[in-house]
């Protein structure tokens, strides 16, 4: 595990050179660009005089970051890099609230909006409520009822902070309710994560291409079937050796039916040292590095079928009508399983390979596009914040 870094370059930026009294907007791991860059997008569009601050909190990092995702989604650099970095839960959320509550007393924003659901969600989400500055979630109220995921307490604690809930489908506002949160404060705009995939899907880097980029020639997925695409990141997956060492044990009887495509994420090949990932048996395993976004995108858009414990690709595999495999029990996105392309096989051998075969001898799942997941989530959710605080005079009418 990496120290947390010194907050450097443009996090020892004085705060209050930032605009004041009008949104601070809070980005820090990978999803969660995807899901500003929207918001960010139709802001601009709708109040260019807006008084908005982008903060990036550093929970992922990289020397690649913005070429890969800020530039690729075309998103403003951050006004405010918190560099935060890598370490435990406690550790790196306690970093984050004492790095972003000078930013809040400086900026004195109208409104903090965090999306998502990781440890900056919540340290932002924090520092907000105890300094009496509204919180505004997008993505909130969505459940998978196992309190054993970190994300899980992150998504519950941060909707009792919130005062607004932006939501990606119906059932979150059940949740939302159920947990006492009023319901003048809940809106469904649909999903923001889909708006990115409509304004990207075009660019979508095509696999060969991404293949050859690593130096391998795009033969490796040719195949009448196709390919699978395959990630894992989450901790019930790849930090037990035993789990995992199974799952890729897993990957090689899957590269008997199909050729696979593993990028790893910085996670998951962390928790590699001390495996060997197999080889491909009839067909290759091929294992690339993390890859960009439009990277993924094109990998997704013309997979055969996804295996993945992320959230973010279920959404996107049923917005793309792409079958998905997802290796855990439970789900914080229901629709996808109820009426996307998404089948929860959990992280068992036996379950995933015969869940797998029905999808290659059936078509899979053909589901359909969920209600308004039809990329105006931005513009949605900038509409309701600027006809929120207009009337105070935070922000413009």
């Amino acid at each position: 595990m990496k120290p947390i870094p010194e907050a450097t370059g443009a996090a020892a930026e004085p705060a209050s050179r930032l605009p004041t009294g009008g949104l601070l907007c809070v980005v820090g791991a990978r999803p969660n660009f995807m899901k500003m860059a929207p918001i960010l997008h139709a802001l601009r569009e709708i109040a260019p005089d807006l008084p908005v601050a982008l903060i990036h909190t550093g929970q992922h990092y990289g020397s690649d970051m913005q070429a890969t995702f800020f530039d690729e989604l075309a998103m403003p650099v951050p006004d405010l890099d918190l560099a935060v970095g890598s370490a435990s839960h406690g550790v790196q959320t306690g970093t984050l609230m004492v790095r972003f509550e000078p930013v809040v007393d400086a900026v004195r924003p109208a409104a903090v909006v965090v999306v998502g659901d990781v440890n900056s969600t919540l340290a932002c989400a924090l520092v907000a409520a105890k300094r009496n500055i509204p919180v505004v979630h997008v993505e909130a109220g969505l459940r998978s009822r196992d309190r054993s995921m970190p994300e899980e307490i992150n998504r519950v604690l941060t909707d009792q902070l919130a005062s607004m809930h932006f939501t990606t489908e119906r059932s979150a506002r059940d949740n939302l309710l159920a947990e006492g949160v009023p319901d003048a404060g809940i809106h469904f705009v649909g999903n923001v994560m889909i708006d990115t995939l409509h304004r990207h899907r075009k660019s979508a880097q095509a696999p060969a291409a991404t293949l050859a980029r690593y130096g391998l020639a795009a033969g490796a997925v040719a195949n009448p079937a196709g390919f699978a695409l395959v990630t894992l990141h989450r901790p019930s997956n790849v930090d037990d050796p035993v789990r995992l060492a199974d799952l890729l044990g897993t990957l090689a009887a899957v590269s008997e039916r199909l050729p696979v495509v593993f990028p790893l994420h910085p996670r998951t090949r962390a928790a590699l040292s001390g495996h060997v990932v197999p080889r491909g048996r009839t067909h290759p395993l091929v294992t690339l590095p993390a890859v960009g976004y439009l990277e993924a995108l094109g990998l997704m858009a013309r997979a055969r079928v996804v295996l993945t414990d992320s959230g973010g690709m279920q959404e996107e595999t049923t917005a793309l009508g792409v079958p998905c495999l997802t290796l855990r029990t439970s789900t914080e996105r229901p629709i996808t399983v109820a009426e996307g392309t998404n089948t929860l096989t959990g992280p068992e051998r036996g379950d995933i390979l015969e869940a797998l075969d029905h999808t290659l001898a059936t078509g899979g799942k053909a589901g359909r596009l969920p209600e308004c997941w039809d990329g105006r989530a931005g513009e949605r959710i900038a509409r309701i914040l600027v006809d929120r605080y207009a009337g105070a005079g935070a922000l413009p009418a």
